[in-house]
């Protein structure tokens, strides 16, 4: 008895095939509608841009996606834009740097009339800073410097008393306290600093400009660059120097050559890719026509024929991917209006994929052809046999690819509803303007599929073969899926950032440049709370303090800093500044170090001279542009420096959980913003969402293949060469320490929908052709099903061209989970279903 959803399924396709009828019988006007809807979509998708912006892969409402947005509306870009100038005569470079500083600032937007650039970087009161420093220092950095000088008195009290003598110095104890005056010297230059931003020879001076508008606004930051080389040239260097040399350099560079590296490295991937896919489906078209003319006897004049077609078998299979490819992107313009990095990669992808329905149908269609069938017969008994894997297929996966669309981490949901929308797409190919091309191309004879030669080895043709070795590869099978068993527990993740970020050599030519005068990595990638005054300053720093003090452990907070700290405004918070200078003044003239002859020491004193407290006015204007917002108003946040490096992602996780929520003891929560804080919620979030997503579209795939045979043993048998081949991968992962990654983690489920196609097409073809028919679907079905995943793994393949380690990543990891799909559909499958045969004659 017939089961409903077999009926149904039945049913479909019935009405579908009376279509494809419909499609040949008005080839012609099928290929104009679909080529003018392909114009109309091309000039939508055109307008798609690459996003590579993390706060945009996850959800807007995320408390550090909300943190990092409100952070550049208030302040700007977190990146800067720096301007080298190199010359031998730093009063060329100083009278240089003059000349550009008001024109940089000045610079405006032409499409919106917004300033590029709100604050420069560039000459700071030293003199004034010098005899005040300490007096700007923060209160954790003073009772550092407290503790230091306490420990040189104790010092230079046991070094003066004569009876006192070591027998083994204490090295730890000695490299600590080094350690510590190192500190206290970087924080000293971090505040008083030279009066110039210029090299230790004084050749090379940088100039740092921050930005007005947000630092992930590419086509801004292209203005702004193009604006700044324009302006940089016009002031010609040469006439300040003969041998000035000016370079724009800075984080903000950095971002636009990625976007452009990757934008390009997208394309070259995409046409050689595309192209190797391309070269090799049409020299199989070219075999399968000649066989269906000519079979097994050799032909030089129709092999010559086949040759001169190659071009229109290349149009063929070529029309009906760019035509679904184009109606793909004009959609994910429409609803998305960009493309992230894991969906950037989506069009070398879909063109491997949608070329795999091609050459099943296409080889079917040649089988049938080869029999003597009319074009409209070949048609509808194709569709009727590999159309129904073949969509059943496309649905299995588009369906596997579309549960991704619930993930809140947008590069799973993107890629869910792009990718499968394109397979979707693919699949309306495949059924309305494939089927035409062919009548249409064998109408005017630019296609020739009609048999020349009766083959006698077709008429006698018999299909009783056994598959051979059949225990020896389903035992040795059995055996990989055993050990893959035993380790996939041990295939790793990659946390660090680095190892998947590519070296821009342009833009580390000129990073070095920049560096010989500043390499400020004590102050990178700190995190900012924005607060609605400066009445909440001292709360949250408290409450980061309290975090601080608590966790011993693994403490991921360097120091904490506001204005607040480092100015102090109120008239008691005055008076206890001055008072702890007071007591420094103190421990500075202390017998036993006012003996001690010391450059550092020296400098402390003038340091510590401050007697009266500093009026705001007198604040140095770079000292105050670091607590200023957009706006101008001073002192509404605060500035948290990790005491970890961010590129790792377990640290960068761990400094979110200590920093991202703050509570204050008054029960108020705030929340800290910036790029890494968004990239360790993006972890997180693939971590805790990738495990649902694979066991979803796992089980989409198991309904599918029920609703599709009935049957739970057919399902079984479909599925079985994607479950073994999933875990050969993980095998073959361990075996060659390929660990998994936040850029393809977004495989896992892509090839859980395209490895099922190859078990879906051999259980199909071996059910239509009945029992002792093993050999013979591995030499039609199986051909085909090995050329749809060769070409899938070729399209993949482009990307292990990619000059992005991640987005090489992606490649490398869908050519080796398709592959082991694919080899337990060509070795496991043949040997479980022979071995069910011999099984089930041996019961009768």
């Amino acid at each position: 008895m017939t089961r409903p959803s077999r009926l149904l399924v039945d049913r479909a396709f019935n009405f579908l095939g009376s279509c494809v009828g419909g499609v040949v019988t008005h080839a012609t006007w099928v290929v104009i509608v679909a080529t003018a809807l392909t114009a109309g979509s091309l000039m939508l998708a055109k307008n798609l841009r690459i996003d590579t912006d993390l706060a945009n892969l996850i959800p807007s409402d995320y408390p550090s996606a909300v943190a990092l947005e409100k952070l550049r509306n208030t302040i700007g870009g977190e990146a800067e834009a720096a301007v080298a100038i190199e010359s031998p005569s730093f009063e060329a470079n100083k009278a240089y740097a003059e000349a550009l500083i008001p024109e940089v600032l000045g610079l405006v937007r032409a499409r919106t009339g917004e300033p590029f650039f709100q604050r420069v970087e560039y000459r700071k009161e030293v003199t004034f800073l010098k005899d005040n420093a300490l007096y700007f220092a923060t209160p954790a950095e003073l009772d550092m410097l407290e503790d230091w000088l306490r420990t040189k008195i104790e010092d230079a009290k046991l070094d003066a008393n004569p009876f006192m003598f070591d027998l083994e110095e204490d090295e730890d104890l000695v490299a600590e306290e080094d350690s510590v005056g190192e500190e206290l010297k970087a924080i000293y230059e971090q505040i008083v600093s030279k009066e110039y931003p210029i090299s230790d020879d004084s050749t090379t001076m940088v100039l740092e400009f921050f930005p007005a508008d947000a630092s992930s606004n590419i086509s801004f930051i292209r203005d702004a660059y193009e604006a700044l080389d324009s302006l940089t040239a016009a002031l010609a260097p040469a006439r300040f120097h003969a041998d000035m040399e000016v370079t724009t350099a800075g984080r903000l560079l950095r971002q636009m050559i990625e976007i452009e590296t990757i934008q390009n490295d997208v394309l070259g991937s995409f046409g050689s890719g595309a192209g190797a896919v391309l070269l090799f489906v049409v020299l199989y078209f070219m075999y399968k026509a000649y066989v269906a003319r000519m079979g097994r006897t050799w032909s030089g004049r129709i092999f010559l024929s086949q040759l001169l077609r190659a071009p229109a078998m290349a149009l063929i299979i070529g029309l009906p991917l760019i035509m679904s490819l184009s109606w793909t992107f004009a959609l994910a313009w429409l609803v998305h209006d960009t493309l992230n990095l894991m969906t950037s990669t989506l069009g070398l992808v879909l063109f491997g994929l949608g070329i795999d329905f091609g050459i099943h149908f296409y080889g079917r269609y040649a089988e049938e052809r080869s029999a003597g069938k009319s074009v409209l017969e070949a048609v509808r008994i194709t569709f009727r046999s590999t159309g129904q894997a073949i969509t059943i297929g496309a649905f299995t996966t588009s369906l596997g690819l579309f549960v991704l669309v619930l993930a809140d981490f947008k590069g799973f949901s993107q890629f869910g509803f792009i990718a499968g929308s394109g397979i979707l797409f693919a699949l309306i190919a495949m059924i309305f303007v494939l089927p035409a091309l062919l009548a249409v191309f064998e109408r005017f004879g630019l296609l020739n599929l009609s048999v020349s030669v009766r083959r006698a080895e077709d008429e006698g043709r018999t299909h009783r073969t056994t598959f051979p070795g059949c225990r020896i590869a389903l035992y040795g099978s059995m055996a990989a899926v055993v050990v893959a068993f035993l380790l996939v527990g041990r295939v790793g993740f990659e946390y660090r950032f680095g190892q998947l970020e590519p070296v821009y050599e342009e833009y580390e030519a000129r990073r070095d440049i920049v560096r010989k005068v500043s390499d400020n990595r004590r102050n990178r990638n700190p995190a900012y709370v924005i607060l609605d005054g400066p009445e909440e300053v001292e709360p949250v720093i408290n409450a980061l303090r309290q975090q601080m003090a608590a966790d011993t452990l693994s403490p991921t907070i360097d120091r904490v800093e506001s204005l607040q700290d480092r100015f102090p405004a109120a008239p008691g918070a005055q008076a206890e500044r001055l008072a702890r200078l007071a007591g420094i003044r103190a421990l500075l003239a202390d017998r036993f170090l006012e003996r001690e002859e010391s450059e550092d020491l020296d400098r402390l004193r003038r340091a510590a001279q401050t007697r009266a407290p500093i009026a705001e006015e007198d604040v140095p204007q770079f000292l105050r542009e670091q607590f200023t917002s957009k706006s101008g108003e001073l002192g509404s946040f605060v500035i948290i420096y990790p005491s970890v490096g961010l590129s790792d992602g377990r640290q960068s996780i761990a400094f979110s959980e200590d920093v991202g929520t703050i509570v204050t003891d008054s029960g108020k929560v705030y929340h800290a913003g910036s790029t890494s804080l968004v990239a360790a919620d993006m972890l997180k979030l693939m971590r805790s969402e990738a495990p649902w997503m694979v066991l979803a579209t796992l089980l989409i795939v198991m309904v599918l293949m029920y609703a599709n045979f009935g049957s739970l043993k057919w399902m079984f048998l479909a599925l079985l060469p994607l479950l073994v081949g999933v875990l050969w991968m993980l095998l073959l992962m361990e075996l060659m320490a390929f660990k998994l990654n936040f850029y393809n983690l977004i495989v896992l489920p892509a090839v859980l929908g395209i490895g099922n196609d190859a078990g879906v097409h051999l259980v199909h073809r071996y059910r239509e052709e009945g029992t002792g028919s093993i050999m013979h679907v591995l030499r039609s079905t199986g051909e085909h099903v090995t050329m749809g995943s060769l070409t899938t793994m070729l399209g993949f393949a482009g990307l292990l061209l990619s000059f992005h380690p991640g987005l090489e990543s992606i490649g490398m990891l869908a050519v080796i989970g398709i592959g082991s799909t694919l080899a337990a559909a060509l070795f496991f499958l043949p040997a479980l279903l022979q071995r069910l045969e011999m099984r089930d004659s041996a019961s009768r």
